[in-house]
């Protein structure tokens, strides 16, 4: 008999404010549903306790500005832990696959963290993948990101990453939070179409949700062959939540899991407290463990509150037709993108909008023939009540640098050591699995 693996995490002394709708209450009614319906007395579903991650396993991921300990609790270590801890049972073969029901959740969080954003500060998902790569020597991972909001950290931590596929479906970035991924955010020069978004307009419902999963997501899955499938379960676009727009059921996200058959899912966003998150939360589970999820219905649910307009169903369509035309072409090759230059820039403005931050960024990405190449980053933070504005380098080493890649990394870390004071270094040694931070004074 298959089994599932439950990691339930509720964070009851986290909050952003009393009243916010990122609370604790989130897991607490599924929590009586589960009891409710005695689905964990069947012996499908085993559950867990949670675990704290190591400060090692955050460093994989994340320069935390000015330190972990300013951008953390002790529920953001518990949180990303009890992903892992789910890893470490599939990965026994306790587990056929998992859920990570836990807050505070975490794809809003990019690699450089100045403070929270979207609600988040740390990325749980890209701490699982880099642990699993790390502990097992998985390398090909894929994540599907099904949270109303784009998934903007996800994509920023392994946008130049070829061995992650890290495919988006959300609400159109034109009509809501952050206001990114747009389907031309396909990837940096070594990983072109390794980051796939799909924006969907307001109104879609599970009929172009399904489609969308169907006719783009799973050929692309398909073709990446992936080691591992994770699942940022974001419940976000169901049609009663009330920060977004979007009329995707309960049985349109137990349909998609049934369908992707993740063997990690990682709770995200949601915030219809009573009205949604019970049933979504329960119709996953039960798809996940292979049992019948066709009495999960919504006391809201009319038909006509999820009718998916014609207008819906056009753009639907013509952003299937978009996606298959360019995934038939021939991709430009690496040294293509490239082009003449062996380092790739990027400049850009990141706004955390929980605490009302700026970020100035410039990204570097070294070309390299053997390897992934070096990762560098320059960012700079402006003040805020009560709090300093912070200058940043950060250097990362891919884990499976080439042995000149690596040299050249502790060579611009000790470059970055002699510029000006009060500027903060950071190395992150992924080959080493070695993560450095140094002051200049």
């Amino acid at each position: 008999m298959s089994k599932t693996g439950l990691v339930f995490f509720p964070a009851f002394d986290w909050a952003i404010s009393p009243t916010h709708p990122e609370r604790e209450e989130r897991l607490l009614y599924t929590r009586d549903q589960i009891f409710e319906e005695g689905i964990l007395d069947q012996g499908r579903i085993i559950e867990y306790k949670p675990r704290l991650a190591a400060e090692k396993d955050i460093q994989r991921v994340h320069f935390c500005v000015p330190d972990l300990a300013a951008q953390t609790t002790t529920a953001h270590f518990i949180s990303a832990g009890s992903a892992l801890k789910l890893g470490d049972a599939l990965m026994a073969g306790e587990i056929n696959n998992g859920f990570s029901l836990v807050r505070p959740p975490g794809h809003h969080a990019m690699r450089v963290v100045h403070g929270n954003r979207g609600f988040c500060n740390i990325n749980n998902e890209a701490i699982l993948v880099e642990y699993l790569r790390k502990k097992y020597g998985l390398r090909k991972i894929a994540i599907v990101d099904t949270d109303v909001h784009h998934g903007d950290g996800t994509q920023d931590i392994f946008y130049h990453d070829p061995d992650v596929l890290f495919i988006s479906l959300h609400q159109d970035g034109r009509t809501l939070y952050p206001g990114t991924g747009f389907v031309d955010e396909a990837g940096g020069p070594g990983a072109y179409l390794k980051n796939i978004n799909i924006p969907l307009p307001p109104g879609t419902s599970d009929e172009g949700f399904l489609k969308v999963w169907r006719e783009i997501i799973s050929p692309l899955l398909q073709s990446f062959h992936p080691e591992l499938i994770l699942n940022s379960a974001g419940q976000d676009n169901h049609f009663t939540d009330p920060l977004a727009n979007m009329q995707v059921s309960a049985q349109g996200y137990a349909r998609l899991t049934e369908e992707l058959k993740p063997h990690l899912a990682v709770l995200e966003g949601g915030y219809a407290i009573e009205t949604a998150l019970p049933y979504v939360n329960m119709g996953i589970l039960l798809a996940l463990a292979g049992q019948d999820y066709s009495w999960v219905i919504e006391p809201q649910l009319q038909k006509q509150q999820i009718k998916q307009s014609a207008e819906v169903s056009r753009y639907v369509d013509k952003l299937i037709t978009y996606w298959q035309k360019i995934l038939s072409q021939l991709p430009p090759s690496k040294e293509e993108l490239y082009g003449q230059t062996s380092i790739y820039t990027n400049q850009r403005s990141i706004y955390y909008d929980t605490e009302n931050i700026r970020e100035q960024q410039q990204e570097y990405l070294h070309y390299c023939p053997d390897c992934l190449g070096l990762y560098q980053v320059i960012s700079q933070s402006d003040r805020t009540s009560g709090r300093p504005g912070y200058l940043i380098e950060g250097i990362s080493i891919p884990i499976y640098a080439c042995s000149a890649c690596h040299e050249k990394g502790y060579q611009l870390w000790e470059e970055a050591k002699k510029k000006r004071k009060g500027h903060f270094c950071y190395l992150q040694d992924k080959k080493e699995d070695r993560y450095l931070v140094h002051k200049v004074i």
